[in-house]
């Protein structure tokens, strides 16, 4: 299974104005073209994560999105922060686990204050059962 973020998502800098909305962007999930996804993948799940804030580095702390797929590529839209659904029938799964100010419905974007805290997302194709058929994590970038 492959991955590509689009543009203007790179994987090494978060782009300009994908920060958090209370740090001044607004931000969406990357776009991201997905290839080789395994036969009987009913869903693709992303996991959004800040790798250097532990209580948002893992099991999508950053929230976790669901996007329905068939066939062997698919492309996955780019979802608001805090929208809970998105185009294609991409769905919120689990809202981000920030509080406070830094509460979503949805997800949360980079929102370190440029500290160069790194992101990423883990994506899962799964079956209509649940099942993980396949994994990979790609890198978001630093902010």
């Amino acid at each position: 299974m492959e991955a590509r973020l689009a543009a203007p998502w790179d994987g090494k800098k978060i782009p300009k104005g994908q920060q958090c909305t209370l740090q001044g962007g607004t931000p969406m999930t990357p776009a991201i073209a997905r290839s080789g996804i395994p036969a009987g993948t009913a869903f693709i799940i992303g996991e959004f994560n800040d790798r250097d804030f532990a209580p948002l580095s893992t099991k999508g702390g950053h929230g976790t999105i669901s996007w329905p797929v068939k066939g062997a590529s698919a492309n996955l839209g780019a979802i608001a922060e805090n929208a809970t659904k998105g185009a294609g029938g991409a769905q919120v799964m689990k809202a981000a686990r920030a509080t406070g100010q830094f509460a979503s419905k949805g997800y949360l974007a980079p929102c370190s204050g440029g500290r160069g805290n790194r992101y990423f997302i883990d994506l899962k194709a799964v079956d209509a059962q649940g099942k993980i058929l396949d994994k990979l994590r790609v890198e978001m970038g630093r902010y």
